[in-house]
């Protein structure tokens, strides 16, 4: 059987805070919670999850790895305020200004973008 993608892992400071941000701001659901791993996801069929860990230390440099998400063009800018209201900040990676996404953070400071939605898919 092919190797195929079960979990996105994101080291957290805030186990259970953290993880309900990202249900939040996906829409999805808290699939399993435990005392030092929580998993969300669409549903408990989905095809992928995101597994949040809990770590000691905080996050202080750039991500190596991080989110892109998209929404329908008239929602975008929505859309980033309100993951802003529920506790993400803007975060200046060095943007130019005439970029196609926007830079955020979430609570712990891990940077995901906000990208304008493909118009046309790659065969």
């Amino acid at each position: 059987m092919p190797l195929s993608l079960h979990h996105i892992v994101i080291d957290t400071h805030d186990l259970p805070s953290l993880a309900r941000f990202w249900a939040e701001v996906l829409n999805w659901r808290i699939l399993s919670e435990r005392e030092r791993e929580v998993v969300i996801g669409p549903e408990e069929t989905g095809p992928v999850g995101i597994c949040f860990m809990p770590v000691t230390d905080r996050k202080v440099v750039k991500n190596r790895l991080h989110l892109d998400l998209t929404s329908a063009a008239e929602d975008r800018e929505a859309e980033i305020e309100r993951i802003l209201a529920l506790g993400a900040r803007r975060m200046d990676v060095g943007q130019r200004g005439d970029e196609s996404w926007t830079v955020l953070a979430d609570p712990e400071g891990n940077e995901f973008c906000v990208v304008r939605p493909k118009t046309n898919l790659i065969t």
